[in-house]
């Protein structure tokens, strides 16, 4: 079994590029990446492997994700023919905070609040590496994209791992001032 996993994903296309969030499945993988409890290992998944992917989040303990319920599954869906949430056990850092809290919250802004770090970048900077990609068929901008993607696993599960050591995280309230919210992850 693989015990807990982290995961996260980038997509080909924007949610204007699709017509709205209601066609989550037509945004394409560029690429996923997974961080597994038992193994210690970080894996990146191009499109053509989404399937061990899935095959993992079915067999994992739990899996945990930032707004993976909402946006990661939905995306992800589009390879499957598998209801994700359904076959999975979940937590879902975003959907947490969001109870508790009354709104959304970025992983960047409570990463930043909770651990001293951010985001290395933005989910258009991946849209932009991967168009880049395919434009010029160069690699790199596909490396940008696999080390964004793996760094967002690792602030998730430092975030996780922080939430359940200290049983708080901290968000910036949107006044610039840092909240303290209690947490059972």
């Amino acid at each position: 079994m693989p015990g807990t996993v982290y995961f996260d994903l980038e997509t080909q296309r924007s949610f204007n590029d699709v017509g709205g969030s209601a066609n989550l499945s037509q945004m394409g993988v560029s690429v996923g990446c997974s961080f597994c409890t038992e193994s210690r290992e970080y894996r990146l998944y191009p499109e053509d492997e989404l399937e061990d992917l899935v095959q993992l989040l079915t067999k994992a303990d739990l899996v945990v994700g930032y707004n993976h319920l909402h946006f990661d599954y939905g995306v992800l869906e589009g390879y499957t023919v598998l209801d994700l949430s359904s076959r999975t056990v979940n937590l879902d850092l975003m959907a947490d905070l969001k109870e508790l809290i009354g709104r959304r919250v970025g992983l960047g802004h409570v990463a930043a609040a909770t651990l001293g770090t951010g985001k290395t970048a933005v989910g258009v900077d991946a849209l932009k590496w991967w168009r880049e990609h395919k434009t010029t068929g160069s690699n790199e901008p596909l490396m940008r994209i696999a080390e964004y993607c793996a760094y967002d696993v690792k602030v998730t599960k430092c975030l996780h791992e922080y939430g359940r050591e200290h049983g708080h995280i901290k968000f910036d309230d949107g006044s610039g001032s840092e909240q303290e919210i209690a947490v059972d992850w």
